[in-house]
């Protein structure tokens, strides 16, 4: 019997952004895609890494600016605002709102549904100063 090379897993796409939005929020400032593939231990190939940052980009997670003949990238939404996002995004392509958001409250279990009743409590402002 041979001896077997194991590949690589293969990561989805969003494990991956999770990846890079991680690397990012530990910058001091923008960085360059180059600075991020170096931090994530070069194990993905820079094209991989521009493709996530040009993913996150289009999601609004990340914002870039131009530095000399490429972009510098800043991190704009933490993990928690990437799914948010994901969550609306799904909720908007639905036609029955009303629907889904009563099925979702209605699979929540004890802790998440007190949790959503808190935040959705008033807190007493009315937009009054």
């Amino acid at each position: 019997m041979g001896e077997q090379r194991q590949r690589p897993r293969r990561r989805g796409q969003g494990e991956l952004e999770a990846l890079v939005l991680s690397a990012l929020r530990k910058a001091d400032g923008p960085a360059t895609a180059g600075w991020v593939q170096e931090r994530l231990g070069g194990d993905l190939a820079y094209t991989t890494v521009i493709t996530i940052l040009t993913r996150l980009l289009a999601k609004g997670a990340v914002t870039r600016e131009r530095a000399g003949r490429s972009f510098a990238w800043t991190c704009a939404l933490d993990q928690a605002g990437l799914a948010a996002r994901r969550m609306r995004k799904v909720l908007d392509s639905e036609s029955d709102r009303e629907a889904v958001l009563a099925s979702f409250v209605t699979g929540l279990g004890p802790d998440d549904e007190r949790l959503l009743r808190e935040l959705l409590r008033p807190t007493g402002h009315d937009g009054e100063d």
